[in-house]
């Protein structure tokens, strides 16, 4: 179990019920009615462990989120892949560690594995500046990403991050810029592109490395284009509102999946990731397999094509219609073109 200082508040009489079991369990030779008292716990612990889960508000589900033992873009890495090797340097600045960028193995398919990662401990997340990644990173995960495309070789990013580092310095070397031109380049990618938010998806930062053919979340994951705590800011003026930010927001899997800004939902393990972090990887692993047989087989012009519609289509709303209808509606966008092909006339 862990420490006390990594237990959530709500899941208090979760571990209150464990640490009984662990009480019971230590004796040596437990009398028949201790064994019947250990498995009348056992099963309270899974009912409660369902009951608790199955009903978390907005705000709670951000903490699970966050939860520092939750499987990271590292954990994966040994866990879903085999043979990674990393990839270093934007060739430009340096080396942002914020986010993590490699070749690897899944089953028979070779991938890019792209990811933010936060870190374990404070010398890891002072190393990785708390998965706040500066423009560097993501010129560093659009060059690699550039180089699967040459290659035709399939793109898997993991979306962990409270969002892009808002410093001067971030700021100075084209912050804004440079996520807007990951985005627009990753629309046209000609290989296939899965994204899983498996932490929080927080803002521009997720976006960064968000645009793929097919986006998943976690089951207690959140992407928002803000943190809760940064809209009560803005809002109320006061973190205090926090939770009422997270309810406004609709930024859970089960909402941004009934608006179509996400693909699937991929379960996790009773009480979370971080309860059973092996189980979660295969749950994984299981999905962007499936993904990446399926996109593989696309055609890589109607990969394209299709990838772009799909986030074109996103917004587009419908005056008393609800938010399936909406999302579902036709649109009327045109194709992507490159700037390149456009007229010199038409560009002034």
């Amino acid at each position: 179990m862990p420490g006390p200082e990594h237990r959530l508040a709500f899941e208090r009489p979760i571990y209150e019920l464990e640490e009984r079991l662990e009480k019971l369990g230590t004796k040596t030779e437990p009398t028949p009615e201790v064994r019947d008292e250990i498995r009348r716990l056992r099963r309270q612990r899974v009912e409660l462990i369902k009951q608790i889960y199955g009903k978390l508000t907005p705000w709670q589900t951000v903490e699970v989120a966050r939860h520092p033992d939750r499987p990271m873009t590292a954990d994966y890495l040994t866990t879903v892949f085999e043979e990674f090797v990393e990839l270093h340097g934007d060739k430009f600045f340096g080396d942002d560690r914020a986010i993590r960028t490699g070749l690897a193995r899944l089953d028979t398919f070779k991938v890019l594995v792209v990811g933010h990662q936060k870190g374990k401990n404070f010398k890891e997340r002072s190393l990785c500046n708390y998965g706040f990644a500066h423009p560097e990173g993501y010129r560093k995960a659009l060059g690699k990403m550039r180089l699967a495309a040459k290659f035709q070789i399939p793109i898997v990013c993991f979306i962990d991050t409270g969002g892009a580092f808002p410093g001067i310095g971030a700021e100075e070397r084209g912050q804004a810029y440079v996520i807007a031109n990951a985005m627009y380049e990753m629309s046209r990618l000609p290989t296939p592109i899965v994204c899983v938010v498996i932490g929080e998806g927080g803002s521009g930062g997720a976006l960064g490395i968000g645009v793929g053919d097919r986006v998943a979340m976690l089951e207690y994951a959140y992407y928002s284009v803000i943190s809760p705590e940064g809209c009560a800011g803005i809002l109320w003026k006061s973190n205090a509102y926090k939770e009422r930010a997270a309810e406004a927001l609709k930024f859970t899997a089960p909402d941004l999946l009934r608006f179509g800004v996400i693909d699937e939902i991929i379960p996790e393990p009773l009480g979370g990731a971080h309860r059973d972090p092996m189980l979660m990887a295969s749950r994984l692993k299981f999905f962007l397999r499936g993904a990446l047989r399926e996109l593989s087989a696309v055609p890589r012009e109607q990969l394209q094509e299709a990838r772009y519609r799909k986030f074109r289509q996103m917004g587009i709303l419908t005056e008393g219609a609800s938010p399936e209808e909406s999302s579902a509606a036709p649109e009327s966008v045109p194709p992507p073109h490159h700037p390149a092909e456009t007229p010199a006339s038409e560009l002034f």
